[in-house]
């Protein structure tokens, strides 16, 4: 291969190259349609034209089909006036307007044939434009849908998918984590005043039991003795005062029977 020749390879390739890539479909599309439209208006002259043709030959076939049968009109004329030369004549002028006419038949039959073909192209024509107009709207829609896929893909592929996937995992374990935390001091410190509750609770019954003590004693009633049994009573001691009469109880008594209401109302 010469040099001439790859050089030429190379510069085609690189034409083609920066053609293909300076295309754009929608612009494209937008302009063969404009082509085939104006190719339309030609084939619409064209066809004009040649009808336009067609009527003239048709005119002239007219004419010359006239012309003959006048000059046979006239050749009959003269032949039955005698006069045989002018008939002769006539016959003879007859004969060439005949003869043009079937040229004339022949070229109107072919331009008749040609308008008719011509017209079913542009009938074609029409068709393949309609076509056209259809799928350019529905390529040029494709093609602005293929762009905004491609750009949506290009903005996609330039965010870090992977970074922001695993920034939201962290993110998770960390919530969890804080929730468990959360949970496990909440539950801690319930146990801290469920203890705090109960030894409240020791320490308060304590009290009672103690201030029922010195009641008992204020009032004279002997401790109960452990282990004893509630129904024996405790024996005085030999120093101890005469038991109180009725009526210096009734008071007491009285005083405590309020008491007990007091404590049943709390």
């Amino acid at each position: 291969m010469g040099l001439f020749d790859r050089v030429s390879r190379v510069v085609r390739s690189n034409l083609n190259a920066i053609v293909s890539s300076a295309e754009d479909p929608e612009k494209i599309l937008e302009q063969t349609v404009n082509d085939m439209r104006e190719d339309l208006v030609q084939f619409r002259q064209a066809v004009a034209q040649a009808i336009a043709a067609q009527k003239r030959l048709e005119q002239q076939y007219n004419q010359a089909q006239t012309q003959s049968s006048e000059w046979y009109r006239r050749a009959q004329l003269a032949l039955q006036k005698g006069d045989e030369n002018l008939a002769r004549e006539a016959l003879s002028r007859k004969q060439t307007f005949t003869e043009t006419a079937n040229s004339l038949k022949t070229q109107l039959d072919q331009s008749t044939a040609q308008v008719a073909t011509l017209k079913r192209n542009m009938l074609a024509l029409e068709s393949k434009i309609s076509e056209a107009k259809t799928k350019k709207d529905m390529l040029k829609a494709r093609a602005k849908s293929a762009k905004a896929t491609e750009q949506l893909n290009k903005a996609l592929g330039s965010v870090d998918m992977t970074g922001n996937v695993a920034a939201f995992e962290r993110m998770e374990e960390k919530v969890m984590q804080m929730e468990a935390q959360s949970e496990a001091v909440a539950e801690l410190a319930g146990a801290e005043g469920s203890l705090e509750a109960q030894f409240a609770s020791l320490e308060a019954g304590s009290d009672v039991d103690s201030e029922l003590e010195m009641l008992k004693a204020s009032l004279g009633s002997p401790p109960a003795i452990g282990g004893g049994s509630d129904s024996q009573e405790a024996l005085p001691p030999a120093n101890a005062e005469p038991v109180d009469t009725p009526q210096q109880q009734a008071p007491v008594d009285a005083e405590l029977e309020e008491l007990r209401n007091k404590l049943d109302q709390i």
